[in-house]
């Protein structure tokens, strides 16, 4: 009688199935030469035998069935079968003659009707195992979630604790993440160049090559980085630290929604930025060719142009050179000079504490409706356990309950660490002034300047080939004298300490902020100053006069 010895594992990872498999094999080996059984072949297969479908499997059977061989020899019933089919397939097999013998190095079977009866309990049994095994995992899972535990590899700037069960901020890679948002959120970087950055701090693909621009907005949407994870369509609020602010996630995912354009118009840098000014149609861009007889060559020229889908319009086209010079100009006008922005950053920090102090009350109101939405929680589960709910209304419900209790938290960690909602709109708005001359003069930035413009102006109009913006909320203070640089050049060291006088008088009123012996002092950087400090209203400066020892002048030169 011919034997085939089938040998399986349920496992595609070949590192971890040789010694399991090569270990069936010498058993096998050992026991057919102790039983003298002849083998024609090793079917070798590393699949799971939980459901039907089994390639080598079914080619044994078929083999069996040409009449090949007679017999199968394998290490136990449960390595041939853990699925009602495929016992029934073996089982049949045996009941119409063209399969012998089953031989087992670690069980018992005759061709009889107590032995496929018994042979029938040990698949029953193998079917059990892997049915009782899947609820166990599937029970075990939903714990895992209900602890607020994503039951996966974490994204990059975590790593899993094996010890305390649990996600923990790697260190040194979060601060790479939290970078890559900040910078993405304030358009000094690119979905390129964050990818760029990933992969040579070692954040890459399985094949070793560096981010898609896929892959980079799939990571910037990540919830799981503000404490949120989704799993079968369910969302879960995570017990792990989080290092992404909720507020910076949210400007992110502006940005991302605000930058989303059509592939086939990624090469034209300023499309859907400018509307025209006599018609209020959209400005359009095209490519035209100039060929040269001469060279026999050709140059590429982008123009941009009224779309006139509105009405008649007269506005004739501009080079795209010409708009992107104008358009760098009015980044320019809005600069703000590195030394001055990183002062006012300092005074910002100090109301941040002042705010702090009056927040107490608000924190103590938004934790009560914290716990007003556990409650709701918690009624809502006992509904849906007892039935009463179906399962897409608890889902939803549980969804929208899970964003607004996300919400009160942000909100809590807003005021605890920063005393009010003005103070990160101040915040991005000084360091956006203060990246607006390196973005103006860097070359080869179309797409960045763009981003950066709509940061700073709401509308743009193109009107007789001349650029006219409508400044943001404190952009448009700082555009009405002339640019920071200018101001800073005229100033003197006399002028800027009665600069600082007049601004403090600006803002508080109390007579222990006014110098005693203001100088003169030019109108223009008055109002300059002046006009930024009202840009925000709530925004206090901190009295030169009350700190000993600094230079009045250096604070304020560019």
């Amino acid at each position: 009688m011919k034997y085939i010895a089938y040998c399986r594992k349920s496992t595609d990872e070949k590192d971890r199935q040789i010694l399991s498999i090569e270990s069936q094999i010498q058993e096998i080996r050992d026991f057919t030469q102790r039983q003298h059984l002849e083998i024609i072949e090793f079917a070798v297969e590393a699949k799971t035998a939980k459901i039907p479908g089994r390639e080598v499997f079914e080619q044994v059977l078929r083999r069996i069935e040409k009449g090949e061989a007679q017999g199968v020899v394998s290490w136990h019933p449960d390595r041939l079968a853990r699925n009602s089919i495929d016992g029934g397939k073996i089982i049949y097999l045996l009941d119409t003659g063209k399969l012998i013998d089953l031989k087992f190095p670690s069980f018992w079977f005759e061709n009889s009707p107590q032995g496929k009866f018994v042979l029938n309990i040990a698949f029953g049994q193998s079917k059990y195992y892997v049915d009782n095994l899947s609820e166990n995992v599937k029970r075990g899972l939903k714990q895992l979630l209900r602890n607020g535990i994503w039951p996966a590899k974490p994204p990059y700037g975590y790593i899993y604790n094996k010890s305390a069960k649990k996600h923990e901020i790697d260190p040194i890679k979060s601060k790479l993440i939290k970078k890559a948002f900040h910078k993405y959120a304030i358009a000094e970087w690119n979905q390129t160049q964050i990818s760029k950055v990933l992969f040579e701090q070692g954040y890459k693909r399985k094949n070793g090559k560096s981010l898609s621009l896929n892959e980079v907005v799939r990571f910037l949407t990540n919830k799981f980085y503000i404490g949120l994870f989704k799993y079968n369509s369910e969302w879960y609020e995570g017990t792990h630290d989080q290092f992404v602010p909720k507020d910076l996630f949210d400007e992110v995912q502006r940005k991302l929604n605000q930058n989303k354009r059509n592939f086939a118009n990624r090469k034209f840098n300023f499309l859907g930025l400018i509307k025209c000014g006599e018609c209020g149609a959209s400005i359009t861009a095209e490519h035209k060719f100039k060929f040269y007889k001469r060279t026999r060559g050709k140059v590429e020229y982008i123009y941009y142009r009224c779309t006139k889908k509105l009405r008649h319009c007269g506005q004739k086209y501009i080079q795209e050179p010409n708009l992107e010079q104008q358009l760098r100009k009015t980044i320019s006008d809005v600069a703000l000079p590195p030394t001055w922005a990183d002062q006012w950053m300092k005074w910002l920090e100090r109301d941040e504490l002042i705010e702090e102090q009056t927040a107490s009350g608000k924190v103590i109101r938004l934790q009560s409706l914290v716990k007003t939405h556990d409650e709701k929680l918690n009624t809502l589960l006992d509904g849906y356990l007892d039935g009463t709910i179906e399962s897409e209304t608890y889902k939803s419900k549980k969804n929208q309950l899970f964003e607004e209790k996300v919400k009160l938290h942000e909100e809590i960690i807003k005021l605890e660490s920063q005393g009010s909602t003005w103070l990160g709109p101040m915040r991005e708005f000084i360091q956006t002034a203060k990246n607006g001359d390196k973005m103006a003069r860097a070359k080869n930035n179309g797409e960045e300047l763009a981003i950066f413009a709509r940061n700073i102006g709401s509308d743009y109009f193109l009107t007789d080939r001349q650029l006219r913006v409508n400044y943001k909320k404190g952009f448009a203070r700082l555009c009405v004298t002339p640019t920071a640089q200018t101001v800073a050049l005229r100033a003197t060291d006399h002028s800027l300490s009665s600069l600082a006088a007049a601004s403090f008088c600006h803002s508080h009123p109390d007579p222990q902020y006014v110098l005693a012996s203001p100088h003169s002092v030019s109108p223009l950087v008055i109002s300059w100053v002046t006009t930024f400090s009202s840009a925000f209203g709530k925004f206090n400066f901190m009295p030169i006069s009350n700190k000993p020892g600094l230079d009045r002048a250096s604070l304020f030169s560019a």
